[in-house]
C-alpha cells in the first residue's frame, strides 16, 4: 500500500509539473505580449512609447528577463503557493483565485452530483427495463447528450426557462435560482458520458458467470441487479468520473461566460485573452491538482468495490 501510494504521488507531481510547463511554453509561444495588450486596453499605442518606457513597463512584471529565468521564478513561486501578481488586474493571483474559487466549486459539486444521479438512473433503466421501446429511447438519450455542445444547451435553457417561462434568471451569481441553469448545463454532458459507460458496463456484467449462478440460486431479479450487477458495473464508471473532473474548468469557462458568472472559468477566459500568464498558471495548477487528487481517490476506491483488485496488483500493472 505504501509503495503504491508513493508511486501515485510521484506520478501526480509529474502531471502537475508537466501541466505547469506546457502552459508556460504555450503562453510564451503566442505572438502578442501581455504588456502590449494592457497598454492597448488603456488606449496607449506601443509605438508612442520610447524603448526605455516599454522596457520599464515589462520590467515591472519581470518580463524583460530571459525566458528560462522567468520560468524558474514562476515554478519556484508556484512550489511555495505564490503565483505572483496579475498583469491585467494588478492583484495577487492567489487573492483573485480565492475570491472566485468558491462559486465555481459549488457549481462543480452540484453539477457533479446531478450528473451522477441522472447518469446512474438512465443507465440503470436502460439496462434493466423490459419494455423494448423505452429501452431503445434510453439507449439513445446519452448519445444525444454527448453530441450537443454545452453552449448550445445553455442558450436553449436560457431561451426556454429564463425568457419564455421566466422561472429563473438568465445571468448573475446571486441566489440559488441563478445556480439552476448553469448546474444543468454542466451536468448534462457529464451525465450522458457516464450513462453511456454504465449502460455498456451493465450489459457486460449481466452476462458474467456469477450473475448466472446468482440467478440459479433463486435470487430475485432486483437482488441480482442491486447486490451483484450494480456494484461491479460501477468500476469503469469510476474511471470516467475521475476523468470528467479534468473537464470541469473547460465546462466552467463556457458556462460562466454564457451566464455572466464571476468564477474561475470566466477568470481563466479573461486571463487567456489578456495573456495574463501568472493567473493562467495559477488556475492550471489548481485544476490539475484537483484532477490528480480525484483520480487518486478513485484508485483507492477500486479495491472496496472489487476485492479481487488490490493496490499491490495495480502497482505492478502501472
Amino acid at each position: 500500500m505504501t509503495r503504491y501510494a508513493a508511486r501515485r504521488i510521484a506520478q501526480a507531481v509529474v502531471v502537475l509539473w508537466a501541466a505547469f510547463t506546457l502552459t508556460f511554453v504555450v503562453l510564451y509561444l503566442l505572438p502578442s505580449d501581455p504588456v502590449s495588450i494592457q497598454l492597448g486596453a488603456a488606449g496607449i499605442e506601443t509605438d508612442s512609447l520610447t524603448p526605455q518606457q516599454l522596457t520599464a513597463a515589462k520590467a515591472e512584471y519581470g518580463l524583460d528577463r530571459p525566458i528560462p529565468d522567468q520560468y524558474l521564478t514562476a515554478l519556484t513561486g508556484a512550489l511555495h503557493g505564490n503565483f505572483g501578481t496579475s498583469i491585467a488586474k494588478h492583484m495577487p493571483v492567489t487573492q483573485l483565485i480565492g475570491d472566485r474559487l468558491g462559486g465555481t466549486l459549488l457549481l462543480s459539486v452540484l453539477a457533479g452530483t446531478l450528473a451522477v444521479v441522472v447518469g446512474t438512473v438512465v443507465a440503470y433503466l436502460a439496462a434493466f427495463v423490459r419494455f423494448r421501446p423505452l429501452r431503445t429511447v434510453l439507449d439513445r438519450i446519452p448519445a444525444l447528450g454527448v453530441a450537443i455542445p454545452s453552449f448550445l444547451v445553455a442558450l436553449l435553457l436560457i431561451q426556454v426557462f429564463a425568457f419564455d417561462l421566466g422561472w429563473v434568471p438568465s445571468s448573475g451569481s446571486t441566489g440559488w435560482r441563478s445556480q439552476v441553469l448553469p448546474v444543468v448545463t454542466m451536468a448534462l454532458p457529464s451525465s450522458a458520458q457516464l450513462a453511456q459507460v454504465l449502460t455498456h458496463s451493465f450489459d457486460e456484467t449481466l452476462g458474467e458467470q456469477y450473475i448466472v449462478t446468482a440467478r440459479a440460486k433463486g435470487l430475485s431479479r432486483s437482488a441480482v441487479q442491486l447486490r451483484h450487477a450494480f456494484r461491479n458495473a460501477l468500476l469503469p464508471a469510476l474511471t470516467i468520473l475521475g476523468l470528467l473532473v479534468g473537464t470541469t474548468v473547460t465546462s466552467a469557462i463556457v458556462v460562466e461566460t454564457v451566464f455572466s458568472r464571476n468564477g474561475i472559468g470566466r477568470l481563466a477566459q479573461e486571463a487567456v485573452l489578456a495573456k495574463d500568464i501568472p493567473v493562467v498558471l495559477g488556475i492550471v495548477v489548481i485544476a490539475a491538482t484537483g484532477f490528480v487528487l480525484v483520480n487518486l481517490v478513485v484508485d483507492l476506491l477500486y479495491p472496496l468495490l472489487d476485492p479481487r483488485i488490490t493496490h499491490a496488483t495495480k502497482a505492478e500493472v502501472s
